[in-house]
């Protein structure tokens, strides 16, 4: 794996600052003797919104931030290879000192997937778009498209939460969704490398801060909706906004939405492409239903059926309802992209069911004796719900849950939180998870205040460092028990104070598990 956040095209082909000018009618900055033809003679090659991201050629964009504008970094960006500066009014001035050309327009991030697109020409022949949005289970269905897109023999691109793939070329991720700049110079470098399709993780802040402007997905799913990100807007209902708003023909063709919940009923009524709709089990009115045939801690089997007789029926190796129809949204994805129900369920009998790893989403990293211990990425009430849920009934023991919360984000669902761990957990080891710049000790009070005013007679304990926390878990443990360790995923670092300490839970779970004398699985 390539270590590099970004994936750009090895080979791109340069174009001319004056015709990006004139193609989307950008101002020129008058700087002293600055003409139109000093445009003339400047390539771009590349698009970047960091100036510790720079590569030879590119256009830097300068964005007003919170705490400063990006132009005053102009001049560090011209150091590292860009060639000129697209800003604001504001900004112009800032950037002058660079020496660079300056471009303006009036607002660089709503300019800026156009752009993108553009200057890297990512909507030439591009491959098959796939993009996922809802509070749970983005991740899960990105992987899962492009799990079956391979058994299929289809060369696939992906963007997770956990990663950026093209081909056989792969990056660590960052935000959820790549910035604009980002995202296109990965289609392009899927173009390079031959990708025919490609699955696309989108967050609500992603649609409302352009991340996928410039971009048109052939299909868009929607998983459901809770409460999360109440931090970034006010209320269920903008939060709701900004997820339809990728349901509009600028940005998607057509939709499959899930209509267990109020909110994709509304979802599935107010789209402005065309929509097909999936529900779990046969009871709620929809054009395909999902019901879960088998069940088991390692795998869960499942039929997608649909009108006119169609159906589909396969397994995937995970546990819980909730897979089997993350899954299953996933598969009617792919069939209104084209791909037929008998191909697809030729394949997946060929290979004994969907051929997916998902990092850190209900994750086993234990082996066959001891604790079944599972690392999930979980970090919402609803997440926590439906997972403790479906293992209540895989578990011959007790359920032990640790878990902590995110510092300096959403705060008014760590007392739901705290008490559903309480609820559906006969254990409850609450630790620091990413404290941030918050005080740990008031995340981990907000937890527990919810633990304690759910069940007061609840096992409850306080493990400030995550590393003790999950050996106090594994030493309460017995053969029969399940330890579900919620927050961390695929993560591999702790971030506190604006440091990033590393630390993997998947890691750290196998070795607590080889040093209570357990099988501590396969890494």
């Amino acid at each position: 794996m390539l270590t590099h956040s970004t994936l750009r095209p090895e080979h791109p082909i340069p174009r001319s600052l004056a015709e990006l000018a004139r193609e989307f009618r950008l101002e020129t900055w008058k700087r002293g003797s600055a003409t139109r033809g000093d445009l003339d003679q400047v390539e771009i090659s590349g698009v970047s919104l960091d100036s510790r991201d720079i590569a030879d050629g590119d256009l830097y964009v300068g964005l007003a931030g919170a705490r400063s504008h990006g132009a005053a970094f102009a001049a560090q960006a011209r150091d590292a290879g860009a060639v000129a500066v697209l800003t604001d009014e504001a900004g112009a001035p800032l950037a002058e000192d660079s020496g660079l050309p300056v471009l303006i327009t009036a607002d660089p991030r709503a300019a800026l997937g156009e752009v993108s697109a553009w200057v890297y020409r990512s909507t030439e022949d591009p491959p098959v778009l796939f993009s996922v949005t809802g509070t749970n289970g983005k991740t899960s269905v990105v992987y899962l498209i492009e799990a079956v897109l391979r058994q299929l023999g289809v060369r696939t691109g992906l963007s997770s939460t956990a990663e950026r793939r093209a081909g056989d070329d792969t990056v660590v991720a960052g935000l959820t969704t790549p910035e604009a700049s980002e995202l296109h110079a990965l289609l392009a470098r899927m173009r390079e490398n031959a990708v025919r399709a490609a699955a696309i993780e989108v967050s609500a802040q992603a649609v409302s801060r352009g991340r996928v402007g410039g971009v048109v997905f052939d299909v868009v799913g929607f998983t459901n909706l809770s409460h999360d990100h109440l931090d970034d807007y006010l209320d269920m209902d903008e939060y709701f906004e900004a997820k339809r708003a990728l349901f509009d023909p600028d940005r998607a063709r057509r939709a499959v939405v899930t209509v267990d919940s109020d909110w994709g009923r509304r979802l599935a009524e107010e789209s402005r492409v065309p929509v097909t709709t999936l529900a779990s089990g046969s009871v709620t009115e929809a054009d395909w239903h999902v019901v879960v045939t088998e069940e088991n801690r390692h795998s869960t089997a499942f039929t997608l059926s649909g009108p006119g007789g169609e159906s589909i029926a396969t397994s995937v190796p995970l546990f819980g309802w909730y897979m089997a129809a993350n899954a299953a949204l996933a598969l009617l994805m792919l069939v209104e992209a084209g791909y037929e129900p008998e191909e697809i369920q030729h394949v997946l009998d060929r290979d004994g069911g969907i051929d997916v790893y998902i990092p850190g989403r209900a994750e086993r990293v234990s082996g066959d004796d001891g604790p079944t211990v599972y690392i999930d990425y979980g970090h919402t009430p609803d997440a926590f719900l439906n997972t403790l849920d479906a293992l209540r009934p895989l578990t011959p023991g007790k359920v032990i849950m640790v878990f902590g919360a995110d510092g300096d984000r959403d705060k008014t669902k760590r007392d739901d939180m705290g008490a559903i761990a309480a609820r559906g957990a006969d254990v409850v080891v609450i630790t620091d998870f990413h404290p941030r710049f918050e005080d740990p000790a008031e995340i981990r009070a907000a937890l527990l205040a919810g633990a304690r005013r759910a069940v007061p007679d609840r096992e409850i304990h306080e493990v400030p460092d995550p590393r003790e926390a999950l050996r106090l878990a594994v030493a309460l443990s017995r053969p029969g028990d399940t330890i579900l360790y919620a927050g961390p995923g695929h993560e591999d670092y702790q971030e506190i104070s604006g440091v990033k300490h590393p630390y993997s839970a998947r890691d750290d779970a196998r070795l607590a598990l080889r040093e209570a004398g357990w099988d501590g699985g396969d890494a």
